[in-house]
Parts: C-alpha cells; structure tokens; sequence
C-alpha cells in the first residue's frame, strides 16, 4: 500500500517555482556564459560575413555551402517534433505512463522549434533576409521552394504546440492560482482569460484533436515530409537523393527526442525529488522505446547503404564509399549502436538499469544523431553529380563560431526550461490526480526499484534529500 509520502501532491509540483538552490544560480551562471559566448560569435559573423565560418559559396573556394548550422536545424527540428509525438501518442493512446514528462515534452518542442528557427536566421547571414526573401515575397516562393515549405510548417507546428500546452495550462493555472506567485498575476490573468470550469470538457476534446492533428501531420508533412523533401528532391545529389529519406529522418527525430527526455526528465527528477512523479518506471520505458526507435534507424541505415553499394550507379556508388571511409560516420553508428545494445542487455537482466545509464543512454543518442545530421548534410554537398567547380573541390571543418553556436542553442535551452519552471508547473495537475487514484486502487503490491549505486533491489521509495525542502 501506498504512504502518503509516496504519493504526489499539489506542492511537489509547484517546489519548482516557489524554491530556489544554489545550484539554480550556478546553473544559470553557466548558461549565461555559452549565450554571451553565442552572441559574440553572431556579432562577429553580422559585422565581418559568413566569411568567419568555414561555409563558402559554390565557386569561391570550395567546401561547401551548408554545414554545421544546417545540420543543427535539423537536429532541433528533430527533437521539437518528436517531443510532441511523444506528448501527442500519450494522449491519444491512453499512455498514462509517461503523462509526468507529457509537459517537458511538449516545452521541449517549444524550445526546440525556437533553436531550430534561430539557426535559419543566423544562415541568412543578414536577418532583413528573412523579411525580403521570405515574407515579402512568400505568395511566390511557397509555390517554388522547398525551404520556404519548411519555414511554414515548422511555424504551423508551434503554433499548434503552443496552443496545444496553452489549453492545457489553463486548467492547472485556474486550480493553483492561489499557490502561484502574485508577481505574474497579469500572465496568469491573460492565460485564463474567460476560464469557466464548463470549458474543461470542451478544452480535452480541443486537445485530443490538436493531438490527432499533430500525429498525422508529423509523418506526412514535418520530419517525414518537407524537411527531408529539402534534400530528398535534389537527384544531383546522391547522397540526398531517395524516398528512404523521409522515414530516416523520422526515425532519427524520434530517438533524438526521447533521449532529449531523458535528460531533462532526470535533471527535474534529481533537482526537486521528484522519484515519487518521474519514477524509475517512466525512464524504463522511454528506454525501451529508445531502443526500438534506435533498431529502425540503423536497419534504415543499412538499406541505404546496401542501395549505395550494390550495382549502384557509378555517382551513388562514389557517395556511399565516401561516407562509408569517414570516421564521423562510424562514430555516430557505433553510438547508437552501443545504446541499443545496453538497452538489449539491461531488458534481459533488469540489475543493469540504472537512471544514471539511462541519462547516458539518451547522451549518447543525441550526440550520435548531431554528428550525423551535420555529416549528412556536409557529405551530400562534397559529392554531387555535375561537379561545375573540381577545379577548387576545397573541404569542410567546423569554425568555432559555428561550433559555438550549437553551446549557445543548447543554453538557450536550458535557459527556457529554468525560466517557465519558475512560472508555470512543469508537470500536469492530471498527472498527479490520476497518479493518486491509481495508488488509493492499490492491492497491496510494491514495486521495487534498483539502488544507482549497488544496482541492488530495495523498496525505498522516500525521495533524495532536497537540501531546498529541508530547509
């Protein structure tokens, strides 16, 4: 039988915003630090060009025109949508399981879409660009350019995401309103505005809805969609080339955005004592998951090289033995590949689970997915059909500007999550209603959980100490 220690309650959800540790302030500390890093690059790159990067315009001295900065869009784009599938399935498919970490997912894409967006805009090299060759003159372009096919979806997405996690705050803003600080009454005041407890039936149907939305756009029109048609479309680039692209690119964004959740899950978990909300059985599963996502895209990945190396034609043939010789390309293999079987092993012996490996496991997957989206993206540019300037093939490393920005995206962030946390709760009132019903059903079972440190079973289930509750 559950104590009522075990079960989560209105003030374990709101610990985020009414308390504030040292380690906050270190936290924000360093953060600070990579977006000041971030913004002295940009300023560079405004006042100097795109010259202080290693990018160069086709003909001017080789290399190629899209790296880094392209590479980490996708990669933000990836881990946005998949963080509100994640949310979405959970809703839609009565996945109670993971609602403690729904909200996480669902700012994850917020933070993700705003990072991936702010990567097209530092690639513009000028942001007026944005304005004259996008928006002034989108009733054209929309018809002829894929990128511009990106730039509408994407921002379709964050509307409905946004408006998806805004329905959904209203009912937890309008029942802890008098546990919420008084100093953003006119943000809470403006969020419910015309709230009557009537809505809330109105309001779930809503969301289901945007949810059904969000699921069947995902994979016809996002990461399975426009975002791959930007190379997939390009028959002069063979490394780009293929319809495999589409179901790659959403497998890719699906782990990316689990491990995402890992991370940030853990970091909630470990901060606020939250082993009784985000328990070991959450971070189980999303492993599991991980897992599977994880066996579709290698066996994707093996399909398109078998297509590459198998009585090719001779420009594909040349892509592949090019990607195949890279270090990068084996790295990001060999990540993901280690992940998969930790995951495999830790299935068949439950002793192996621990939530630090599991922190690891989602690490590694992100790394693995960066680097590869960046080698995709240089590597298809290296060796195109019609070669018009041999004369200067020339090669491509990441500047440090470039490498920067992808610590300055990351704190961006960070920053967010730390900024709402201390606004709005991060975990739905829904989720520790239904948690505390599911234990007052209890038969008297217990669930036991290993120890990180002896990888022991133990049926402790007090949280770790919080040095912020104690005090």
């Amino acid at each position: 039988m559950s104590t009522d220690t075990d079960t989560p309650s209105e003030a374990d959800i709101l610990r985020p915003i009414r308390s504030t540790s040292k380690a906050y302030y270190a936290l924000l500390a360093v953060v600070s630090v990579a977006i000041g890093l971030f913004l002295v690059g940009w300023g560079l790159q405004l006042r100097d060009g795109m010259i202080v990067t290693n990018l160069a315009d086709w003909g001017s001295g080789g290399g190629v025109t899209w790296g880094l900065y392209i590479g980490a869009f996708i990669w933000w784009v990836g881990i946005a949508h998949g963080g509100i599938i994640l949310s979405a399935a959970v809703r839609l498919l009565g996945m109670d399981r993971y609602k403690p970490v729904a909200r996480l997912a669902e700012l994850l894409t917020i933070a993700g879409l705003t990072a991936a967006g702010l990567y097209i805009i530092i690639h513009v090299g000028r942001p007026d660009r944005i304005v004259t060759s996008i928006l002034l003159n989108y009733n054209e372009t929309i018809h002829t350019s894929p990128l511009v096919w990106d730039v509408t979806v994407i921002t379709l997405y964050f509307v409905m995401t946004a408006t998806y996690l805004g329905l959904t705050l209203r009912y937890d803003i309008t029942r802890l309103r008098d546990q919420l600080p008084d100093r953003f009454e006119p943000l809470y005041r403006l969020m419910t505005i015309g709230y009557t407890e009537k809505e809330d039936e109105v309001v779930e149907r809503m969301v289901w809805w945007l949810a059904l939305g969000i699921i069947i756009l995902a994979p016809l029109l996002l990461h399975g969609g426009v975002i791959p048609w930007l190379f997939a479309l390009i028959p002069s680039m063979p490394g780009w080339f293929g319809a495999i692209q589409g179901p790659q690119f959403l497998t890719i964004a699906l782990t990316s955005a689990i491990g995402g959740v890992l991370i940030i899950s853990y970091a909630f978990r470990k901060a606020y004592g939250w082993d009784h909300i985000i328990t070991d059985d959450v971070f189980r599963g999303l492993l599991l998951w991980l897992g599977f996502f994880s066996l579709l895209f290698l066996w994707l990945q093996l399909q398109q090289i078998m297509s590459g190396v198998f009585a090719a034609p001779i420009d594909q043939t040349y892509a592949t033995d090019a990607k195949l010789s890279h270090p990068v390309y084996w790295i990001a293999m060999g990540l993901v590949a280690t992940t998969l079987a930790y995951i495999f092993a830790q299935t068949l012996r439950p002793s192996l689970f621990s939530l630090r490996r599991s922190v690891l496991a989602g690490g590694l997957i992100l790394t693995a997915t960066l680097l590869e989206k960046i080698f995709f993206v240089v590597e298809g540019l290296m060796y195109p059909t019609f070669g018009l300037y041999d004369a200067v093939p020339g090669s491509y490393f990441p500047s440090v500007i470039e490498m920067i920005s992808i610590v300055g995206t990351i704190g961006i962030v960070t920053l967010f999550f730390m900024v709402v946390a201390k606004v709005v709760p991060v975990v739905e009132l829904h989720a520790i209603e239904e948690h505390g019903d599911h234990d007052h059903e209890g038969d008297g079972e217990r669930e036991y959980e290993f120890d990180d440190a002896t990888e022991e079973p133990t049926d402790d289930h007090t949280t770790e100490a919080n040095p912020e509750v104690n005090a």
